[in-house]
């Protein structure tokens, strides 16, 4: 019984369900994966985006060095913004529109400078590949909250002049020629004394789980319906089997398969004029 599973061709269906059902398995613990990792996200964004801001300290509470824990955390430095060093970084889309972010050293009273992220523009109609205006931040000695943000991986793709591709802080130190931070940027929160315009500031970020718990539920079923299909094969060729081994011996089948198949048109009629009593 059901010794043909062991033959080439059904040990190849089963290799084919096991691989296909392992592929399904990945990709629901990859969802499962990405649900964990937004869920710190969020976390995180709760503990600290509406904490009281925290006074820049050098060596305690600064911009050297990244940890996670503290992304999002406000923190307020007061210094003067370098002008000369703006930049905008390219394709960064908002909204669903295109746009830049402008980027501007805050330089501070030990001689460093903390990348702060002013804000979004959109993309220009004036002149292509820049934007129609550049808000200018405040001149002189200004009082910044921004909360404290992880710079990006360098991108190999060029920019134009007075652009980068990303926010690649050792990049920019590069660019400014003096010591910048280069663990962590501020995302800008607020800046006293505030310009007559600037930049759109960023909002709160939405938090959302997403349907990543039953994404993975639905891989999950998809790798164990397949194991369901395959029996129901198996099954139905063991059946097969066992007809065509009963029509070679001439013999009846205890429980014979049932073929269904639809009444003809004049077994219909005789159907009807029997239940009118004709």
């Amino acid at each position: 019984m059901y010794r043909f599973l062991f033959s080439p061709r059904w040990l190849g269906w089963l290799a084919l369900v096991v691989l296909l059902a392992g592929a399904c398995s990945a990709l629901g613990m990859w969802q499962l994966d990405r649900r964990d990792q937004l869920a710190a996200t969020i976390e995180r964004i709760e503990a600290n985006y509406d904490r009281p801001p925290i006074r820049y300290s050098e060596g305690t509470v600064d911009f050297r060095t990244f940890n996670p824990a503290e992304e999002w955390l406000p923190i307020e430095l007061t210094g003067t913004y370098d002008t000369a060093n703006q930049l905008v970084v390219r394709n960064r889309p908002f909204s669903g529109r295109p746009g830049y972010e402008v980027l501007v050293p805050l330089q501070l009273a030990d001689g460093s400078a903390v990348i702060i992220n002013r804000g979004w523009l959109p993309i220009g109609n004036n002149e292509a590949g820049r934007p129609d205006a550049f808000p200018q931040p405040p001149e002189g000695e200004v009082t910044v909250t921004a909360r404290i943000k992880p710079g990006e991986p360098q991108l190999d793709r060029g920019a134009p002049d007075g652009q980068i591709a990303s926010i690649d802080l050792p990049r920019y130190e590069e660019v400014a020629g003096y010591e910048v931070q280069t663990g962590a940027y501020g995302l800008m929160s607020a800046e006293n004394p505030a310009p007559a315009t600037s930049p759109q500031i960023f909002p709160r970020p939405y938090l959302d789980s997403g349907p990543h718990l039953s994404y993975s539920m639905q891989w999950f079923a998809f790798g164990g319906l397949l194991f369901v299909g395959f029996g129901y094969a198996a099954r139905q060729q063991q059946r097969t089997d066992e007809e065509e081994t009963a029509e070679a011996n001439g013999t009846v089948l205890a429980t014979p398969v049932r073929r269904h198949r639809r009444p003809t048109a004049e077994e219909e009629e005789d159907a009807f004029l029997d239940a009118r009593g004709y």
